[in-house]
This record gives C-alpha cells, structure tokens and sequence, in this order.
C-alpha cells in the first residue's frame, strides 16, 4: 500500500512537471490568430472598463484568437496580474506570445493610429481628413469656426491656419478633438518659438500678423530655397505700403465657388482677403504653414526684392523693380 502511495505520488510530481513545463513552454509561443488567408493584419480587440480577467480573455478569443479562453484567462490569474490590465483598444501583432500579450494589457499598450494633415492646407481640408477617418471618434459634426476652437479650449480664436502641420498618432477610436487639439497646441508652440527668434527690424507687430504671412509664404512656394526670399518680397512691400498682391489670397476669399481659373474680374472683386484691392495682411491664416514658412515669416533674407514670378520648375525669379519683373513673366508665363 505504501509503495503504491509513494508511486502514486510520483506520478501526481511526474504530471505536475510536465504541465508546468507545456505552460512555461505556452507561454513563449506566438499566438494563433484566426485571419483571411493572406492576411497579414493585426487582431483587434477593445477592452471595456472594468472588464474582469475572465472576460479580457473571452474578448481576445471571441476577436479571433485561436486560444481557449479558459487557458487564457487561467495564465491571467497565475500571473498575479490579472486585475492590472487596462481598459483600451489593443492588438495582437504577428508573433505576439501570452506572455507578451499580458504585458501590453498590464502596461496599457494601445494599438496607435495615425493622421496627417499637409501644410498648406486650408481648414475645410484639415477637418474633412478628420472626419473621414475611421479610426477616431468623431466629436466634432457641425462644429466650425469659433465654435469649433472654443470645443478645443481656444475661444474667440478663428480656425484657419492654427493646426500645425504632422503625423499624429492616437489610440484607436480617440475622439477626433483630441487630435486638433494636440495640432493646435503643437502649432501654438511653434508659432511661440519662431515669434522669439524674429528679426527685430521686422514690421510684423504681433505672432499673429506672423501666422497669416507664413501661411501666404506655405502657398506661395513648396520649395525650401525660394522661402526666404518669398518672405523678403512680402516683408519688402509691407515695410513700403506697398499692396501685397498675392493670388493665393484671392483663390481663399473665393472659397468653395472657385473653380481653379484665376480670372481678371477675380483680381478686381473685393473681399477681405483680396490683396489687390486691399492693403495690409489679409484678416486671417489662408492655410496651416509649416516650420520653414514660419521661419521664413520671421527670418526673411535680407534683399531688395520686390516682385517674384514661378519659372515653372517649382522655383521662382526674383526681382528689385517692375520692369525686370515684367520682363521676367515675359520669359517664364507668357511664353510658356
């Protein structure tokens, strides 16, 4: 009877080790995740607040992990951290392992996104990606203009021009707010550091008059080299009392009726923004400018310039009177 107890327990050691040893080895192997053939995706899953550790494990086999979530979830409780895993959108990379897995949840580990918003564009566009993007959580429908800054915790400030152009990366499902919100603060920031840096002798009175002549150099010019001068000529002409005279600014006061053809009546319709007619910055940002614009707004070379025209090859030739100039659009528009 002895011997058949101690063999017994042996056998009861024997098995014990054995588990232990497949769970140690479990735990180190990648995940099986059900996915298209094909497929190279990673496996989404949401977890609610307060979710208990059972239902964490349900969630991630229910969202297509090829895992029992009685195992799943027993790995949860023998961690010890089973009531440590955050609430959040999560997701299972190829070759993520539960061990692994555990660790995203405990430490919070969200699954990111991204959006990007280019410079130069204006805020019917910034908000337009926004909106479509399926990975935020729009908060934001029939918010514009003031109201919309003020949801933002900028009130009384005008939209156009105060997001800074990048990459954002969110957490799935993340309220589109909080994405303008970190571009308008980034802006803010930037706006701040390149006020600071200005030139002295600068006419521009306030960061403000900045913003609106860095968004005219953001439309104005995509190449790097020309910024600066780009911001000379219009520095040059304010200094002066000379008009702007710059058609980015009459397309923006055209808004949604313009039709991609620059007219002469266009050049002769007044509107705020229409720097033929008016003198002075326009009342507000035409687009978001990037940091080279905003540089340029407040560091412009030091020249004589008055004029510029596009050569057509993304550059421009750049002029110290009206008559270079118009020889100048002779060369490189009325020829072409």
């Amino acid at each position: 009877m002895k011997r058949l107890f101690v063999g017994f327990f042996l056998f009861a050691l024997l098995l014990a080790g054995a588990g232990a040893a497949w769970g140690w080895w479990w735990l180190a192997q990648p995940l099986r995740v059900l996915v298209p053939v094909g497929s190279d995706l990673p496996l989404e899953f949401h977890v609610r607040p307060g979710s208990s550790a059972r239902a964490v494990a349900e969630t991630v086999t229910a969202a297509g992990a090829d895992v029992p979530p009685v195992l799943l979830h027993a790995w949860f409780r023998l961690s010890g951290e089973g009531r440590q895993i955050k609430a959040g959108s999560y997701e299972i990379k190829p070759g993520t392992t539960p061990r692994g897995l555990l660790g995203q949840l405990v430490r919070g580990e969200q699954a990111l996104r991204s959006i990007t918003l280019i410079e130069g564009w204006n805020v019917r566009e910034v908000l337009a990606a926004v909106r479509r993007s399926p990975d935020l959580t729009q908060d934001l429908d029939g918010l514009e203009g003031e109201a919309l800054m003020a949801r933002l915790g900028y009130p009384g400030h005008h939209p156009e021009g105060r997001f800074f152009p990048d990459t954002y990366r969110t957490v799935r499902h993340a309220p589109a707010s909080s994405v303008l919100r970190q571009a308008a603060q980034a802006m803010e920031q930037r706006l701040a550091l390149a006020w600071a840096q200005r030139d002295t002798s600068s006419p521009l009175k306030s960061p403000q008059e900045a913003l609106i002549l860095a968004s005219i150099i953001e439309k104005e010019t995509g190449r790097d080299a020309d910024r600066a001068m780009v911001g000379s000529v219009f520095i040059n002409r304010i200094r002066i009392g000379m008009r702007l005279q710059t058609d980015p600014t009459v397309i923006y006061g055209i808004g949604k009726d313009f039709d991609g053809n620059l007219r002469r009546t266009d050049l002769q319709t007044d509107t705020p923004y229409n720097t033929y007619t008016r003198g002075g910055l326009p009342p507000t940002p035409i687009a978001m400018p990037g940091w080279a614009s905003l540089l340029a707004a407040v560091q412009p070379a030091r020249s004589n310039a008055l004029y510029f025209v596009a050569r057509g090859d993304g550059s421009s030739q750049f002029s110290t009177n009206l008559a270079d100039h118009n020889a100048a659009v002779r060369t490189y528009q009325l020829r072409r």
